[in-house]
């Protein structure tokens, strides 16, 4: 797209821009509209921008139509955050943890498939233009899938505002599941961001090896997903976020401080990330019924938000420190992480109030 238009790198960030500022104002929203209105609403209103936000990415040539049209479809993607979570929720309430590692498996496998669809179209000569045209057939396949559901119902229709958020979401013990959920995410992208050029930079490995260890970083949080779900199921919440924490502050540590050939600890780390946030959105409905979406909603908001500090954050550290100390605030973050747990699970014994 950027050499199609002559945009420079600049121009492109703020187009790219516009998608992550849609889906923050999404997970917010959408989590009082499902509150008030009901999910099918919502994952209709998804499909919606998204079909309209797609249409006009592969059509417009101008910079700010296209920020436009990702800023659309950014709202269509914090819907669709917001939605299966929050089913998975209502359906299975007992078993919420595993299902919704489960569900978290296919997100990944999903984000495997496109590139390599998308590469495999590229060398038919396809354009860029043609490649997003394809996903307005994916689209149309889940709205009509959505519609035919029956969805189950909202135990309570409320009439929340944006004044109630404060009240509603930030009690008792939610800050400290908000903060966990930012450093997760923080570490996850921070990692995934900056793994290659470390391995590469600082261990000297080839593009080749570099590539697939970030192969072997997404594999292991396909592969956490899918077994960590039984693993949740029988230790319970906190405690299994706990101990994944350790798992990653452990792998960090290896991987960041011992000789090339434990460099492989790094991708490792994936393993361990892999249950954290489907585990800890089903923490955070466990403790609370009423308006679960509102909540949940935010809860997704400070995920995109953990999204942006991670690699701004090594990022900056890498400019100040070096790259070697810049990636190593991943190891900090976990840290932060980990404490966060721990204090959850101490007020959790003390009877804090949820």
């Amino acid at each position: 797209m950027l050499a199609e238009l002559d945009f420079d790198y600049g121009i492109g960030g703020n187009i790219f821009f516009g998608e992550y500022f849609g889906f923050l104002i999404a997970t917010l929203i959408t989590g009082i509209l499902a509150d008030r209105f009901g999910l099918k609403p919502v994952l209709l209103l998804a499909g919606a921008c998204l079909l309209l936000g797609v249409s006009g990415y592969s059509a417009f040539s101008s910079a700010l139509l296209l920020a436009a049209s990702l800023f659309v479809i950014g709202l269509g993607l914090g819907a669709l955050e917001l939605g299966p979570n929050a089913i998975i929720i209502n359906l299975h309430h007992e078993r919420k943890g595993l299902y919704l590692n489960l569900m978290a498996v296919l997100h990944g496998l999903g984000s495997m498939l496109a590139p390599l669809f998308a590469g495999w179209m590229f060398s038919l000569n396809a354009s860029w233009r043609v490649i997003y045209r394809w996903d307005l057939l994916l689209i149309a396949f889940f709205v009509l899938i959505f519609l035919s559901l029956r969805f189950p119902r909202t135990e309570e229709r409320t009439r929340l505002n944006f004044h109630e958020i404060p009240r509603v979401a930030f009690k008792g013990q939610l800050p400290w599941f908000y903060l966990s959920i930012v450093l997760y995410v923080a570490v996850e992208i921070g990692m995934a961001s900056w793994l290659v050029t470390f391995l590469q930079k600082e261990h000297a490995l080839s593009v080749t090896a570099s590539n697939q260890a970030l192969s072997f970083f997404f594999a292991m949080l396909m592969i956490g997903r899918l077994l960590g779900g039984f693993f949740v199921h029988r230790v319970g919440y906190l405690r299994s976020i706990f101990l994944a924490a350790l798992g990653v502050l452990t792998c960090l540590a290896l991987g960041l401080f011992g000789s090339t050939a434990l460099s492989f600890f790094l991708p490792l780390t994936g393993l361990f990330l892999s249950i954290i946030f489907p585990t800890i959105t089903a923490a955070v409905s466990d403790t609370h019924t009423e308006n679960i979406n509102t909540i949940l909603g935010v809860l997704f908001t400070f995920a995109g938000i953990g999204g942006v500090i991670g690699p701004w954050v090594v990022a900056w550290g890498s400019d100040l420190l070096g790259l070697q100390m810049g990636f190593a605030l991943n190891l900090v973050l976990a840290a932060l992480l980990w404490f966060s747990i721990f204090v959850l699970m101490k007020g959790r014994r003390h009877g804090s109030p949820a």
